[in-house]
Order: structure tokens, then C-alpha cells, then sequence
């Protein structure tokens, strides 16, 4: 019989970030079944509160490392400082073989203690993001960070023993930008699990009832606006689908953003207020939710690095046999959306773009009975969002040692 193997898994989200819950838990849960038993994860989050992980009371072999986060500066240089130290310390005590993070941010730290410790590097999540946020204007082409994450962006590809990326497009990124083969280059999309995302979950009568949403056609958006995601121009979106279908449309958004932030955004569109309805529910019963929409919207900004993203939503959506709205040149989904004909692409964030999905959507909906368009949907979700696909590949980096 194989020796345990403990792996540290390193990401830059708070436990309770949806990123952790939906984006990195269950994939851990597949690499555990690849390990030898009396294995172990070690997961370290930056927590910006106090409140601690009690995940591993459900699974032992889980170990949460919760560290309080500190910004980007001095308090957070000394942050990483502490991080580096507990880490190696831990490398050490638990024998742990291999440092497994959850993009490139995380991955800065991964590769540190990967060269003082000998230890292999695997870079999940793969894709630009130091690019990424010069794109979406968050920092200058000229600054430190940007910088400093690029470069080690550039050492990651270079150290790392397999780089999981989100899309097959990161495979020429990595030449063009770091003379990288793809040789070691696997790709993983974010999957969904298309046991909790199903029929079952479609219109939910009591849910329907009590937001009043009888007879309506639904939007729905489960995220944020603003940073990587567009804001007032989905709110544009929004009044016109209000003027082309009047009283019979409602918005559905699930976010955690702050009230004040969203009703900013939906009065200077100039929504009804009973239009918009806005609801922060447990991921549990984010299926039962999605699942009273009729379509669904990505918003993602298209700036270059997004075509190598891959939104964890289209997924669930996809999974729920909903058309999507989606802006153009969006990793893989805007090809699959419009191949398919499964929604409509935004290639222009104006009235007249915004008005054209909307016939779009209108004529899927009316075209198409509701189990026809599931059936249809749901085959795109099983096909390119499947579990079975990470499985694969952790199974091929994991399961023969």
C-alpha cells in the first residue's frame, strides 16, 4: 500500500468566499480520492475576519490555515512574512510533498517556499492575472504590483511541475508571454456539480410565490458588479429588457455586494424599483434560485486576458438549462453560446447591442418549451463543465505516485 501524502494548498480568498466554497473545496475533495488513505490537505485562507473554518469537522482530511488578511503594503508585507514562516515550518513537520495553489497571486508564496523547500509546484487556475488587472484599470502598467506579479507570473511558469489552466487558450499565452511550451500545460474549466444543479431545482412554486414572480420572465445574475465585471451597463441591460417586455420582467440578482452599491446602480438606470429584486442567499440554495430564472447574464468586461478565464457561473447556468447573455470573447463560452445557439453575445455595450440580445432571448423563449431548452442546455453543461473532466486531471498529476 502507498504512504499518505500531504499536499499545502495555498490560495489568496477568505473560507467563506464563494471562490473557496464553490471553486476550491470540491476539487479538493477529488484530489483526496486520488491520494493514498490517511492522506492529507492542508488549505490556507486569508480571512478578513476572526471566524475560523469548521470545515474539517465534515472531512478530517481537510485542515484549514486561517490567517487574518492584510492588505497590499507594509501590514501586508508583514503578513506574507508570518505566512512564509508558518508555511515552511509546516512543510516540514507534516512532510508535505507537494504545493498545490489556486492561481498565480497565491502562487507567488507557492513558488517561494517551492525553491527554499525543493518541493514540486502546481499552479491551479492558471491564467493572466496581473494583466488582467492592468486591463480592467485597476493598477498602471508602471507600478510595483503589477510588475512584481507579472515577474513572478513568469517564475511560476516557468518552476511549476503542471500548470491547470482554465482554458485551452492559456497554452499559447505561455508561449507568446513567457516562451513556454505547453507540454505540461493541462486544462480545467470550472465545473459544476450537476447533481446539485438540476431539474429539480427549476421553478421552485413556493420561491416563485413568495418573490411574486408568477408569470414573469427572469433574469438572473448570481455575482458582483464592478472590478473584473461590468456595472451600469448591465443596469442599461437591464431597463432595456424593462422596456421591450414592460411589467412582465423581473432581475434577480444574487450578490453578496452591498445594498447601498446596487441601488446606486439601479436608479441611475432609472429601473422600477419593483423590477429589481436583490437576495443574498447560502450557496446551498443558489440552485433553487437560479433555477426561477428564464436566462441568465455573464457580464465579464472583455478585456484580452478574459478569454482565458473560465466563469464559474456559466456552468451552473448552463447546468439549469438556461440561455445565457454574455459579453463577447469570453474564455471558451462565448464560442459554445453562440455555436449553440444557447443565448446571445453582447459585442457592443450600447441600447441597440442590448435590444438585439433581447429579441434574441425573446425568440429562444418563445420557440422553445422549457424541457426542450433544458435538454438542450444541460448536454452543454455535462459536456464542457463536468466534474469527471478535473477528475481526470488530478488523477493523471495525482493518482500514480
Amino acid at each position: 500500500m502507498n504512504k499518505p501524502k500531504n499536499i499545502l494548498i495555498v490560495t489568496y480568498w477568505s473560507f467563506s468566499d464563494a471562490l473557496i466554497q464553490t471553486y476550491t473545496l470540491p476539487y479538493l475533495e477529488l484530489i483526496l480520492k486520488t491520494l493514498p488513505p490517511d492522506s492529507s490537505l492542508f488549505l490556507l485562507t486569508l480571512d478578513k475576519d476572526k471566524i475560523t473554518s469548521s470545515y474539517s469537522t465534515k472531512n478530517k482530511a481537510i485542515k484549514n490555515i486561517s490567517i487574518q488578511y492584510k492588505s497590499f503594503g507594509f501590514k501586508g508585507f508583514i503578513m506574507w512574512g508570518k505566512i512564509f514562516l508558518k508555511l515552511l515550518r509546516l512543510i516540514r513537520k507534516e512532510n508535505i510533498s507537494t504545493i498545490h495553489c489556486w492561481c498565480t497571486p497565491a502562487g507567488m508564496i507557492g513558488y517561494i517556499l517551492s525553491i527554499f523547500t525543493g518541493k514540486e509546484l502546481i499552479i491551479d487556475s492558471y491564467e493572466p492575472h496581473a494583466e488582467a488587472m492592468i486591463q480592467n484599470g485597476a493598477w498602471k502598467k508602471n507600478s510595483f504590483a503589477f510588475k512584481l506579479l507579472f515577474k513572478f507570473e513568469k517564475l511560476q511558469t516557468s518552476k511549476a511541475k503542471y500548470l491547470i489552466a482554465a482554458s485551452e487558450g492559456m497554452k499559447q499565452y505561455a508561449n507568446d508571454k513567457f516562451n513556454h511550451s505547453s507540454e505540461n500545460i493541462l486544462v480545467k474549466p470550472a465545473c459544476v456539480n450537476l447533481e446539485l444543479f438540476s431539474f429539480k431545482n427549476k421553478k421552485n412554486k413556493q420561491l416563485i410565490k413568495n418573490l411574486h414572480l408568477e408569470n414573469k420572465i427572469v433574469c438572473v445574475y448570481a455575482g458582483k458588479f464592478g472590478g473584473i465585471y461590468l456595472d451600469y451597463e448591465v443596469f442599461d441591460f437591464f431597463k432595456a429588457a424593462e422596456t421591450y417586455w414592460k411589467d412582465n420582467f423581473k432581475v434577480l440578482i444574487l450578490s453578496s455586494q452591498l445594498p447601498n452599491e446596487i441601488n446606486y446602480l439601479k436608479l441611475k438606470s432609472g429601473l422600477k424599483p419593483e423590477t429589481v429584486i436583490v437576495k443574498y442567499v447560502e450557496h446551498s440554495q443558489i440552485p433553487n434560485y437560479i433555477g426561477l430564472a428564464d436566462f441568465a447574464i455573464t457580464p465579464v468586461k472583455s478585456v484580452p486576458s478574459k478569454k482565458y478565464c473560465s466563469p464559474i457561473k456559466d456552468g451552473e447556468y448552463w447546468a439549469l438549462g438556461l440561455p445565457v447573455v454574455i459579453t463577447k470573447d469570453i474564455s471558451d463560452d462565448s464560442g459554445i453560446i453562440e455555436d449553440n445557439n444557447i443565448g446571445s453575445i453582447l459585442y457592443e455595450l450600447n441600447e441597440n447591442s442590448y435590444f438585439e440580445s433581447i429579441k434574441n432571448i425573446d425568440f429562444i423563449l418563445k420557440n422553445t418549451t422549457p424541457k426542450e431548452l433544458y435538454k438542450k442546455i444541460r448536454l452543454i453543461a455535462e459536456k464542457y463543465r463536468n466534474f469527471e473532466i478535473a477528475a481526470k486531471v488530478y488523477n493523471y498529476i495525482y493518482g500514480n505516485k
